[in-house]
């Protein structure tokens, strides 16, 4: 199963480096003409000569031989050069990149976690007074994403200063591996952590709710029960079964977090790919729109694969599905 879905995922990355190579080529006109006619003042030859190479040898060459110009730079890294921020593609991304994939990163786990453990609880407990945290955490979710930042940076950062207003850390504090640049690191992303939690913490506890009611009444968790087995290894038996539909959701709603952890970071004006991809699209930076779509891909495919071992592990019946 693993080799199959490792087959699967390269070809979607395949795709995936086809059609950023193809659009910029495809889209009316000449990107090449259009960014030299966007400089100001008189082009040089070095300049002329990085717009070019971040085509693929510009459009003098066929299509195919640019093509391979392009996998050949990809596999050595190379992204090209950014136009606007005149740097290489692949040292601007290694500075914003990790700041997005931390912030998706932790927002998801705890997300996922949280609303994993409550939705278990509720199914559990259904009937319950812990019944009315649904109606609120279905509000929250139907709160697009940049609104609840914005409202929290609003109230509980400008008005009540609970939180720092913006960006990702203070200006007093030195950048490095050291408890109080990674503690103001953490103070400073708890409000838009916060904010994507709540926005997507219900789909996770309503799913996981449905799947717990639907387990306790199967005859495993009857016959746990009946065997006097303590209440808590009864839940997690449970659980452990309802918690699979949820692991396979996940891959799909990587991409919804990710998507509303740009929107986000605009908000907070966080240091992340969400600024730098505005600016490039605003300044028709194709070099640097690439790199970003490029690795915001790769990204998730990578998240999809980690969660369909994840559900491998769970689940021996797919293992034997997988070995038949």
């Amino acid at each position: 199963m693993i080799i199959r879905r490792l087959s699967l995922y390269a070809l979607t990355a395949w795709v995936a480096i086809t059609v950023n190579f193809l659009l910029p080529r495809l889209m009316p006109g000449n990107p090449v003409q259009t960014m030299i006619g966007k400089l100001t003042g008189q082009v040089t030859a070095a300049e002329m000569n990085a717009i070019r190479l971040s085509f693929g040898l510009g459009f003098k060459e066929g299509l195919f031989s640019q093509y391979l110009t392009y996998l050949s730079q990809l596999f050595h890294g190379n992204f090209g050069v950014s136009i606007t921020l005149g740097a290489p593609v692949g040292a601007i991304l290694r500075e914003s990149v990790p700041w997005t994939v931390g912030l998706i990163g932790v927002s998801t786990i705890v997300s996922f976690a949280v609303g994993t453990f409550a939705g278990a609880l509720l199914g559990w407990t259904r009937g319950s007074r812990l019944d009315s945290l649904i109606p609120t955490a279905t509000f929250f979710q139907a709160i697009p994403y940049f609104f609840l930042g914005t409202v929290m940076l609003l109230v509980f950062a400008s008005n009540l200063h609970w939180f720092p207003v913006l960006g990702a850390y203070s200006q007093n504090a030195t950048p490095g591996w050291n408890w109080n640049f990674v503690g103001n690191v953490i103070r400073y992303g708890e409000l838009p952590v916060i904010s994507i939690v709540l926005s997507s913490i219900a789909g996770w506890m309503l799913g996981m709710r449905n799947m717990m009611i639907t387990m306790v009444g199967e005859d495993f968790v009857l016959m746990a029960v009946a065997k006097g087995l303590p209440r808590r290894k009864v839940i997690m038996h449970a659980a452990r079964n309802a918690i699979l539909p949820s692991i396979a959701n996940l891959s799909l709603a990587i991409g919804l977090v990710v998507s509303g952890a740009l929107l986000v970071e605009l908000v907070f004006n966080y240091p992340g790919v969400g600024d730098l991809l505005l600016q490039a699209v605003l300044n028709e930076d194709y070099p640097l729109i690439q790199g970003i779509f490029l690795v915001i891909t790769l990204t998730v495919l990578c998240a999809n694969l980690i969660a369909d071992v994840v559900y491998l592990a769970l689940d021996p019946r797919t293992r034997t599905e997988a070995a038949v």
